[in-house]
């Protein structure tokens, strides 16, 4: 199976139990171009139904400008954790939201200058 986002397609290359590795088109010995998704189950108690965590991991070899080395390693992370019983909607609404955060120029401060009060 594939993943095609920002017309880049990443192909399954890894399967785990919770886990799948997708590599990029970039990929090479030398250069992630690395997606891999995860989960863990919840684990609901007498008291308590769970909640369900997600994680998805994004590795990416940049060529770096004026810095000690040539190339170094960029890594997003984005991870759920959502309580079992949670509406539908509402995730839609949690993904949304946090989609919608990403794409603002204000994000792209935060990553670039580490701004974190706006």
């Amino acid at each position: 199976m594939s993943l095609v986002f920002n017309a880049k397609t990443y192909t399954a290359d890894q399967f785990g139990v919770d886990a799948v590795g997708y590599i990029g088109a970039a990929k090479t010995l030398s250069v992630k171009d690395d997606l891999q998704l995860s989960r863990v189950i919840a684990k609901p108690t007498t008291v308590f139904s769970g909640v369900a965590r997600t994680l998805a991991k994004l590795t990416r070899t940049l060529t770096l400008t004026g810095a000690l080395t040539p190339t170094g390693q960029a890594i997003v992370t984005i991870g759920f954790s959502v309580p079992v019983g949670t509406a539908s909607a509402d995730i839609d609404a949690l993904c949304n939201d946090m989609a919608a955060w990403l794409a603002l120029a204000s994000t792209k401060t935060h990553v670039k200058s580490q701004t974190i009060s706006f």
